[in-house]
């Protein structure tokens, strides 16, 4: 089924042809229609299964004819755990809807920057992608009037519940008016989105989609048991050996990220990190360099990764293990993307193996774990 077939906006199919997306993914082949009716729609997908157009584009063709309301007063509203994904999301908007014949302006807004500066931006917003802490604090200083959205997003629900943003998104909920547009997405239906799903969702469309196998199916995965001390000079073997052009590593605390960046640049590989503590012009600029393929070498931890989404990333690297299984399955979901075969390597010592034995069971994967010692590092 072609683009053309869903009942899309012809200038936002002639930016698809541009950016040469010709096939939806199941998930907007069913998401797409069901939003372009003004429908409530839950999505359950992983990340990486195209969640993002699924209601971009609806959303963006819907507005088309229905701009007008009074300044600061957006018509869509779409709520993020992190300052990354915001910036991910406001991206995409703005890649599509730089063609439409009306304008539309769209915006993030984050914590962690100055505030006065988005205070003034918001001046005709239609579309704004927000963390709820931010958003409530320009809702309080009378930057932006929530009573005019038409639909509400909440992407990663999942994450924003597991963070903390309950009590957060119950005060945005009450500012919203009764009657609108909802669309809920999420990796998993646990119970708390299930609470969330009853309390917002009218008669929902609900689209599920299994991506979880799929994706591991197209990532090869491999596992090299080394001792703490040699872990630095290992990786550096691999990414020379291997010639990797452009690879996400992962580590466990912040300290470690960057002392992983101090050597790989100490031994002329180019590498960054990404984190809490880096400024956000930083993170935005590292990230766009890492994407860009102008940084060989992106090094972060599991709160930045979601953020990360480039659809043929050949390599990821896990330094040290993450404490969930879960983490290790979005990790290495990183790669193995839009089709493309990826690669995932993770460095295992001694103490690690029992915990990487819960991983694979886990994930109902065995990852073949190599032994024997490479001298030339």
């Amino acid at each position: 089924m072609p683009f053309s077939s869903l009942g899309l906006s012809p200038a936002l199919l002639k930016t698809l042809e541009q950016q040469t997306f010709t096939t939806p993914t199941p998930i907007q082949e069913r998401a797409i229609p069901a939003i372009l009716a003004n429908k409530d729609v839950l999505v359950i997908a992983k990340t990486g299964s195209g969640k993002t157009a699924s209601y971009v584009l609806p959303l963006l063709t819907n507005l088309q004819g229905s701009i007008g309301l009074k300044n600061r007063h957006a018509n869509v509203l779409v709520l993020v755990p992190s300052r990354e994904l915001a910036e991910q999301i406001n991206g995409v908007f703005q890649v599509f809807s730089g063609a439409l014949p009306q304008s539309v302006k769209t915006m993030a807004v984050y914590g962690g920057v100055s505030i006065n500066p988005q205070m003034m931006a918001l001046q005709g917003v239609n579309v704004l992608v927000a963390t709820p802490g931010r958003l409530l604090e320009l809702v309080g200083a009378n930057s932006i009037n929530l009573s005019g959205v038409q639909t509400l997003v909440l992407d990663e629900a999942d994450k924003m519940l597991s963070l903390g943003f309950k009590d957060e998104l119950d005060k945005i909920i009450a500012l919203l008016p009764v009657k609108r547009q909802n669309i809920l997405l999420s990796a998993t239906l646990s119970d708390d989105i299930e609470h969330i799903h009853q309390i917002m969702l009218r008669e929902p469309v609900v689209v599920k989609i299994a991506a979880e196998e799929a994706s591991l199916d197209s990532i090869r995965q491999v596992a090299y048991l080394v001792s703490p001390d040699q872990k630095g000079p290992f990786l550096r073997y691999l990414i020379n050996h291997h010639q990797m052009k452009q690879v996400l590593i992962f580590a466990s605390s912040v300290h470690q990220a960057d002392a992983v960046v101090n050597k790989l640049r100490k031994n002329n590989i180019d590498a960054k990190a990404i984190h809490s503590k880096k400024s956000q012009g930083a993170r935005t600029d590292t990230l766009a360099h890492f994407k860009s393929g102008k940084l060989r070498v992106l090094v972060s931890t599991d709160l930045m990764a979601r953020g990360i989404d480039i659809h043929f990333l050949p390599f990821v690297i896990n330094y040290d293990l993450p404490r969930s299984p879960k983490d290790y399955i979005h990790r290495i979901g990183r790669t193995g993307r839009a089709e493309a075969v990826g690669d995932a390597i993770s460095l295992v010592s001694i103490s690690e193996l029992h915990h990487f034995e819960i991983i694979q069971k886990k994930m109902g994967r065995t990852v073949n774990l190599i032994t024997e010692k490479i001298t030339k590092v």
